[in-house]
């Protein structure tokens, strides 16, 4: 049994940890610029219009009909470049049961071209918007920490989100047609 007092510590950590956790949200929602909508899980995706290594643009809604993994990354992000192998790999072993591993580059698009010219991918990459407000943040990365990560079901609406790099256990999960995250 806890005496008074470390209850009463526990109750203020408790009480700390709650007000941290509000004012987190709060600073999120207070970077995002006005009339700027951040898609949240359960809603449906914007239907962004981007510029793919192909120099045409492709909108999200082309992906309708298939379960679509958005990566946000750069070439200067070491966790993003560590995690590209396993989601080659993932769009080899899913791609023809419906899934797509998307790209979404939040770089400049030379040095996207340079990194894929030394490393190509068998996956489509977009090149996403830097400015605000980016194409990650409208898609849910409220902090825009890369790698980011969207799975979208075939309607296109968000299943899950994931900051960080994706381990191949996931990516199976994810990818998997019979599965929900």
């Amino acid at each position: 049994m806890l005496s008074r007092g470390n209850l009463l510590i526990l109750g203020f950590a408790l009480l700390a940890a709650i007000a941290g956790g509000w004012l987190q949200h709060e600073s999120r929602l207070a970077r995002v610029p006005a009339g700027v909508q951040v898609a949240n899980v359960g809603d449906l995706r914007p239907d962004l219009a981007l510029v793919g290594m192909d120099g045409k643009e492709h909108r999200l809604s082309d992906y309708r009909g298939q379960r679509v993994l958005l990566n946000f990354w750069a070439s200067w992000c070491v966790p993003c470049l560590k995690e590209m192998p396993q989601l080659n790999a993932a769009q080899r072993k899913f791609g023809d049961q419906g899934a797509i591993v998307l790209g979404i580059a939040m770089d400049d698009p030379a040095n996207v071209r340079a990194f894929l010219a030394a490393h190509p991918v068998d996956y489509p990459v977009l090149i996403g918007q830097l400015g605000e407000p980016s194409t990650s943040l409208r898609l849910g990365d409220g902090d825009e920490v890369l790698p980011f990560s969207v799975l979208l079901d075939a309607n296109g609406r968000i299943l899950a989100t994931r900051r960080g790099p994706l381990d191949a256990q996931q990516l199976a999960h994810w990818l998997t047609p019979a599965t929900a995250p």
